[in-house]
């Protein structure tokens, strides 16, 4: 693990500031299912050798340290905000409920927050976003990894709902194919309506539908 990791966690604890939360989130992109954000408070310089921006990370690594952050964590508090609610307050404003919730969640408050790029002034405690920040903070960084896995377990689940969309694989990303099954096989209410891939399948679905009536 780079040493600079712990950097913004440093800083704090010069000012006796220990339990830091990290937030971060998941599931911006995709076009079907939640947005996820997790918020973790971590010990006091802790040590996770390997531990990134889950991004950065396989889907076994992920899953690995999931499980480690689980067991050694101080707290960890997941928020999620479904496709519904974030077609109705739009995807930034969702993934910020999302990160608040998560904050709610946790079983010990936090006296400092350190955010994925999300400015968060609609709490009682002192925050700092960070760009790229799961890339730059441990506390972020182990967030990332909380919320990521997190949701594509829930994607798991769909994906046992609705076998033909290949959830298990496309996490609900916009991929060639999914977009192509979802033109065979239609749109569930999972969906974000308000993104512009399902708006373009649902007009071209609904034309098609025209067609047929006019025939």
């Amino acid at each position: 693990m780079s040493s600079n990791l712990l950097k913004y966690e440093q800083e704090l604890y010069k000012n006796n500031i220990t339990l830091i939360a990290g937030v971060d989130e998941a599931g911006r992109g995709p076009l079907v299912g939640p947005v996820v954000a997790a918020a973790v408070i971590l010990p006091k310089n802790y040590v996770l050798e390997g531990l990134n921006d889950s991004k950065q990370l396989t889907e076994r690594k992920r899953e690995y340290f999931y499980d480690v952050l689980q067991k050694e964590a101080i707290s960890i508090g997941v928020g999620i905000v479904s496709a519904k609610r974030i077609d109705e307050i739009n995807i930034l404003e969702a993934s910020r409920e999302a990160m608040y919730i998560a904050l709610n969640n946790l079983d010990v408050t936090p006296k400092y927050i350190l955010s994925d790029a999300m400015s968060l002034n609609d709490i009682d405690i002192p925050s700092r976003p960070i760009i790229h920040g799961d890339a730059l903070s441990l506390s972020i960084a182990a967030a990332s990894v909380i919320a990521k896995v997190t949701r594509d377990h829930i994607m798991y689940e769909l994906d046992k709902k609705y076998p033909v969309y290949h959830y298990n694989k496309n996490k609900g990303y916009p991929t060639k194919e999914h977009l192509e099954l979802l033109k065979k096989y239609g749109i569930t209410n999972e969906y974000r309506m308000t993104y512009k891939p399902v708006k373009v399948i649902l007009e071209e679905l609904q034309n098609e539908e025209d067609k047929d009536t006019l025939v």
